[in-house]
């Protein structure tokens, strides 16, 4: 296939085209509608389509020549007839075709990999010989393709949309290397092409220059597709405008790790049930999106499955510059485009971690920004919701790329949905007001289930075993809260007098000591205990204690040893009813997210240094 798209580059004289003005305001022939948004204008059946292939700065495959990355274009027929220039909607995707088959990574052991100390490559073979991979279920993100919704909706309004295929996927050249600076740049490619930055070529190998389009770009999409706009917008790329992330990755560290475990992404959208992406870490992915050549172990990509496939580290789970390298919340700052965050706040794929740290730093950055969340899992909105954030995506790209003054800069920051499953459109999140509320473990006896209080009650240790691979956390590990039970512990505060929202990232401390191991995984989960002690799972977090001091470094866990470990949980936004009680389970492994143990790892909690802090409305006098 190369010598074709070779011959393609060969043809392409470097042509130094001028870069096209950015809008100063919205042109005199923008129709809209009663929403306020830009209307159907151009006949969709008069579109051009046309593909082109974009040189970018990348030789991901070593081969000598620099990456073509294919885009898919259509643009409005009617416009280009009448001169008018016209801005674009593009979405990146590395699940246009051609994708693999490949197995997820075993994670049932006899003892933690960390425990053992087994290099990367000692594992990787012992994983081969067992022969005990799963299949990758489904894929995630959506499968968009000229036409597609994109173009029906946005063309007929006046924007060009292009759809691209990812550096190593499908017809672009390279190889995948998952969230790393091939993909970035293949990605921004096509935003220099438009720009009159790179080169393209048509399928015959004449150049093709992007005359049509103003220049103006924002980039939209779902998970994957959602997460490459996050990578270009932190290379700071002129024409870029703006970013529409929706359940998108900002750093795949906090994707396949926690805390130093190794953490699975969830296949079901809210984080439920039986999960098929179980053991998938950056080189099945890499497998998955790259296909045969990735595959294949005698494909042109083998060395990056190779390289993923080391360098990703399922033993230890540092933090290191092999995630470093995927991380984008450290180059925040160098955004210059707006940012519209999107997520389900029951998204246990791309968990709520991903939006809300880099929401964080996008306001410590005064990056200029707007956030939708609803109340479903991975995705966007649905149901009632759906309509009204299709609205404001469509004006928010009116204001950025056309430069309608709509006024949508200037409305609430937030929208949020409730549990009833209406919106709400509020000033900011976290939700103003919120504070610290420091709830600390008590404990009468060994066994018995605990408090939770501004005030610790008492602080008698308490011993569990972890249950490994047997138990599943959500279907008995957090309930029957009243009952004693020798695999998890449960402290709770008394019913609550009144409504409690809380709104950002819990966190817990808790002292404790892993009494004959030198490796252990812990997990804590918010409960949401109704009355006749109904358990609701709000949210959850994971930590290898082995990791207490540094994401970067593990240190040895001496048995029986009391530690202090702080750790976060996802965040959320969350009403605990009046009535209701607030609860906190601590368990080791979690069944559907993290590696599985044969059972019989001992552990102890000492509640005097013990306590979960939460982000509450009204602070600590919300509890009172």
């Amino acid at each position: 296939m190369r010598h074709r798209f070779a011959a393609l580059a060969a043809v392409a004289a470097f042509l130094g085209f001028a870069a096209p003005a950015a809008a100063q305001s919205p042109p005199s022939w923008l129709q809209y509608g009663s929403d306020g948004a830009t209307a159907p204008q151009f006949d969709f059946a008069k579109a051009i389509e046309q593909t082109v292939w974009v040189e970018s700065e990348v030789d991901s495959d070593r081969d000598g020549a620099k990456d073509l990355i294919r885009v898919r274009i259509s643009r409005p027929g009617e416009a280009q007839e009448r001169g008018h220039k016209v801005p674009v909607v593009y979405e990146h995707s590395p699940y246009r075709g051609d994708t693999g088959n490949p197995a997820n990574h075993d994670v049932d052991f006899d003892s933690l990999p960390q425990e053992r100390r087994a290099t990367a490559s000692a594992l990787r073979r012992a994983e081969r010989a067992r022969g005990k991979r799963t299949a990758r279920k489904a894929k995630r993100g959506p499968q968009a393709n000229l036409p597609g919704t994109l173009d029906d909706y946005y063309v007929p309004r006046g924007y060009a949309v292009v759809l691209g295929e990812s550096v190593g996927t499908f017809n672009s050249q390279g190889c995948p290397d998952v969230g790393a600076d091939a993909e970035t740049l293949g990605t921004k490619a096509a935003i220099d092409w438009l720009n009159g930055r790179a080169r393209g070529v048509d399928d015959a190998g004449n150049p093709v220059s992007a005359d049509w389009s103003t220049g103006d770009v924002g980039m939209v999409g779902t998970s994957y597709n959602g997460t490459l706009p996050n990578q270009v917008a932190t290379t700071g790329v002129e024409g870029l405008k703006t970013i529409i992330p929706v359940s998108a990755i900002s750093s795949w560290y906090d994707y396949y790790r926690a805390n130093g475990l190794v953490v699975a992404p969830h296949s079901n959208t809210n984080g439920a049930g039986d999960n098929g992406y179980l053991g998938e870490d950056t080189d099945v992915l890499g497998d998955y999106i790259g296909g045969p050549r990735m595959e294949d172990p005698n494909g042109e990509c083998r060395f990056m499955h190779d390289y993923l496939l080391d360098e990703q580290d399922r033993v230890t789970g540092d933090y290191s510059a092999f995630w470093a390298a995927r991380d984008y919340l450290g180059k925040v700052d160098r955004i210059k485009a707006s940012v519209f965050v999107v997520h389900g706040l029951n998204d246990f794929n791309v968990k709520t971690k991903a939006f809300a740290e880099w929401w964080y730093r996008l306001a410590a950055n005064g990056v200029e920004r707007k956030i939708w969340l609803h109340n479903g899992g991975h995705g966007g909105p649905g149901g009632a919701g759906a309509t009204a954030y299709r609205t404001q995506q469509n004006r928010w790209f009116d204001h950025y790329l056309f430069g309608v003054a709509n006024g949508i800069q200037g409305e609430p920051r937030s929208t949020i949905q409730r549990e009833d499953g209406s919106y709400r459109n509020e000033a900011d999140w976290p939700a103003p007001g919120t504070g610290r509320a420091a709830l600390e473990v008590g404990s009468g006896s060994r066994t018995a289930p605990g408090t939770l209080s501004a005030k610790r009650k008492s602080a008698v240790p308490q011993p569990f075993t972890d249950r490994g691979r047997e138990l599943d956390t959500d279907d008995v590990l957090i309930q029957s809260p009243d009952t004693a039970n020798p695999n998890r512990l449960v402290y709770r505060t008394s019913a609550l007098s009144r409504d409690v929202r809380m709104s950002g990232t819990p966190w817990v401390t808790l002292r404790m000591s892993v009494d004959n191991r030198t490796a252990a995984n812990l997990t804590a989960v918010l409960v949401d205990y109704g009355p006749g002690g109904t358990a609701s799972m709000v949210t959850r977090g994971w930590l290898d204690p082995q990791n207490r001091n540094s994401l970067t470094r593990s240190d040895r866990v001496e048995p029986g040893e009391r530690y202090t470990m702080r750790w976060d949980l996802q965040p959320d936004d969350h009403v605990f009813a009046a009535g209701h009680r607030i609860g906190l389970v601590v368990v080791s492994t979690d069944h559907d997210y993290t590696i599985r143990p044969k059972p019989g790892t001992q552990l102890t909690l000492a509640p005097s240094e013990s306590e979960i802090s939460l982000p509450l409305v009204g602070g600590a006098g919300a509890l009172r």
